[in-house]
């Protein structure tokens, strides 16, 4: 046995003496004293993810067409153009954002809108109806592709653009970030963008929280972090043992539901649904989005609210600054 074998109380004190860069602990059990407008149970935000048009294609510079989040589960990349790959996308641009937007309309309900740059400057009617709309809009990056082993000086010009892009096409710039497809290097970038309040490149709590991030002089500044999902969300029809239908969507929308208006008597929580125009978008699966829709506006104690809203909020209740 050498020195560097430790056991028991020595091995947990090595552990707990670490540096460690993820946070395992969060709240503790201890959720924060909160409070939403209205005296609400659970801040229900729906995002509708916009990527059509984002995504590899070889006409975008890529090597190969796009495998992710479609209806052909396992599809192979071909280096060439996918006709119908390139077809399911379109399906989302042509009429899935249609039929999700008027419903959303038709209710007067808001939503977030996580845009990727390219996908949007390729489709001014679709910017000029979020325009138009109730809605906010978070930035997605400005390709829809994966950024784990991207160089960091590419992913920050991507990052750049992507803002400049949403100020062009929108008159504003964008104060929420999300990736997606993110790198180790991602929330680092986001320390050189200060007008990127928060980011959603987390799924791992009910509630917004605060981190923090370099500042230039070697000082830190708060950062939120909104968390998002990967499990109330569409994609899971496009994904192996996911949803098969869309009773088996709704319900395990309306399940999550029930168990965080329940605990929100006394905890208020946050529930977020996450849609994709060429998926929910499509008449076999909406119907779920509207029974759901239908289920929650039947309770009183619900913010039915934008992701900008959530952030407002929590900076001018919660934030670390005051």
């Amino acid at each position: 046995m050498t020195t560097s074998y430790l056991r028991g109380q020595a091995l947990v004190d090595h552990i707990q003496s670490e540096a460690y860069s993820r946070d395992l602990i969060g709240y503790h059990g201890e959720n924060p004293k909160i409070s939403w407008p209205n005296n609400a149970r659970v801040a229900v935000q729906f995002v509708l993810n916009y990527e059509e048009g984002s995504e590899n294609h070889v006409e975008h510079g890529d090597t190969g067409s796009e495998q992710f989040l479609s209806d052909i589960i396992g599809a192979a990349s071909f280096p060439d153009k996918h006709m119908s790959m390139d077809s399911m996308y379109e399906y989302g641009s042509r009429a899935g954002f249609w039929r999700i937007h008027h419903e959303f309309k038709q209710r007067g309900l808001p939503m977030t809108i996580f845009g990727v740059g390219m996908a949007l400057a390729r489709n001014p009617y679709i910017v000029e109806a979020i325009k138009n709309s109730n809605y906010d809009i978070v930035s997605h990056g400005q390709r829809w592709i994966h950024y784990q082993d991207m160089s960091i000086e590419q992913e920050r010009q991507y990052m750049d653009q992507a803002i400049t892009v949403i100020e062009a096409l929108f008159g504003q710039t964008p104060m929420g970030w999300y990736t997606g497809r993110d790198s180790p290097n991602t929330r680092k970038l986001l320390a050189e963008f200060p007008q990127i309040k928060y980011d959603c490149d987390y799924y791992g709590d009910d509630l917004p929280f605060w981190t923090s991030l370099p500042t230039e002089n070697k000082q830190t500044r708060p950062h939120l972090v909104i968390p998002y999902t990967l499990e109330s969300n569409d994609m899971k029809f496009c994904s192996p043992g996911g949803f098969n239908s869309g009773e088996q969507f709704y319900q395990y929308l309306k399940d999550g539901f029930d168990v965080l208006y329940a605990e929100g008597e006394t905890a208020p929580k946050m529930m977020s649904i996450g849609m994709h125009c060429r998926i929910l978008g499509r008449p076999g699966r909406f119907r779920a989005l509207q029974r759901f829709l239908d289920y929650v506006q039947q309770h009183e104690q619900v913010w039915v609210c934008r992701r900008n809203d959530i952030a407002t909020h929590w900076y001018d209740h919660y934030s670390q600054t005051k």
